[in-house]
């Protein structure tokens, strides 16, 4: 016995390092701690409730999906780390990248100098897939979500004066500050202040008070909801009645409760709405709400999207390499997503529509949407 046991040890190392042939093993990083851990809570409820339901439905080529879902901390440094341990170290065919941009921005060169291809639910800054060919996301980008509200403010609320109020560390928030910034004045608007803060600062009246000086018709701050719920109680304490506009940063059941009544009936750009009459959409939200016990909001279902995509490109891969992923992955046109018909274009960016939205407590109103 004492002779069979040294060899029954190295036996079962071996049996614990073998990959399970039996398994998809696909890599995810979120955001579940940090000042935006809703965004990343969110879109890892959708991506794993896609990929349940696929493994109760057989799995993909008679294999099961096994998710390895590691968590960013809302540090950019620590979505690099991650995605490095989740293919080197975890053996991942794909990755499904993060929600914030910035981070997506320092994890996609190494996915793709890995030649892994990632797939980002929400990261909206067009720079992302421009790390290379195996860079794909779900999401629109920056310059038509920024454009969208700036016709909406135009067009639709006939503002004529507007300040920005921009995260100036935030790629995110710079990149749609910019895009409104030229499409507003392009449509006889104009600017009248543009002004920054930084991610965690809590007292924004100096800002504001410079803005309530130019007496602007509306203020638009594309930040994450953290802060601008903040701005939105401050901004209404200064007396500034104009009504604020943001992006999809907005989306979270955080912003009602840290901006309270001074973040109704202001307005934000997103991915889709929970008032669609789409079976799609409204079986989503039937069983999401079954699932986890809450409405899922756009980052869920964008997580949600990209991980059904993923999976059908899988599914139709010739075999798990990740040229033949990436490959398939270039092909997604007119997929019925959640969050709308989704076709990847050249660029490795999705192409859709985009929708108005207004807070009302915690609920959010449909407003129009405008088409790319």
């Amino acid at each position: 016995m004492k002779r069979l046991l040294p060899i029954l040890c190295v036996l079962f190392f071996l049996g614990a390092c073998t990959k399970n042939t039996n398994e998809i093993v696909i890599g995810e990083y979120d955001s579940l701690t940090g000042s935006d851990a809703t965004f990343g809570l969110s879109s890892n409820k959708g991506v794993r409730m896609a990929f349940d339901e696929i493994n109760d439905a057989g799995g993909i080529k008679g294999k099961k999906i096994s998710l390895i879902t590691l968590d960013d901390q809302g540090k950019n440094e620590e979505a690099a780390s991650a995605t490095t341990r989740l293919i080197t170290h975890n053996k991942v065919i794909a990755i499904i990248g993060g929600v914030a941009s910035g981070r997506s921005k320092a994890a996609a060169p190494i996915a793709q100098a890995h030649k892994v291809p990632f797939v980002s639910p929400s990261s909206t800054n067009p720079d992302v897939t421009k790390a290379g060919d195996y860079i794909f996301r779900v999401c629109f980008i920056d310059p038509f979500q920024g454009l969208v509200m700036a016709k909406f403010a135009r067009e639709n609320l006939n503002l004529k004066k507007v300040a920005i109020l921009r995260d100036v560390k935030n790629d995110y928030s710079v990149g749609l500050s910019n895009v409104f910034k030229r499409e507003f004045a392009d449509r006889g608007g104009q600017i009248v202040a543009d002004l920054s803060y930084q991610a965690g600062d809590i007292d924004f009246k100096a800002q504001l008070t410079e803005i309530r000086s130019k007496s602007p018709d509306g203020i638009y701050i594309p930040g994450y909801y953290t802060e601008v719920g903040l701005i939105a109680q401050q901004a209404r304490q200064l007396g500034i009645k104009a009504p604020l506009m943001g992006g999809d940063g907005w989306d979270s059941d955080k912003l009602s409760e840290i901006g309270k009544q001074a973040i109704d009936g202001n307005y934000y750009s997103n991915h889709y709405t929970t008032e669609s009459a789409d079976p799609a959409v409204t079986e989503f939200i039937k069983k999401f709400k079954a699932k986890y016990n809450e409405t899922p909001d756009a980052l869920a279902a964008l997580g949600y999207d990209a991980a059904r995509i993923l999976a059908q490109a899988i599914e139709r891969a010739p075999d798990l390499s990740g040229k033949a992923i990436r490959d398939e992955l270039a092909k997604t046109k007119d997929f019925p997503g959640v969050t709308g018909k989704i076709t990847l274009n050249e660029n490795r960016d999705a192409v859709k529509s985009a929708v108005i939205i207004q807070v009302e407590g915690k609920n959010r109103k449909f407003i129009t949407t405008i088409n790319p």
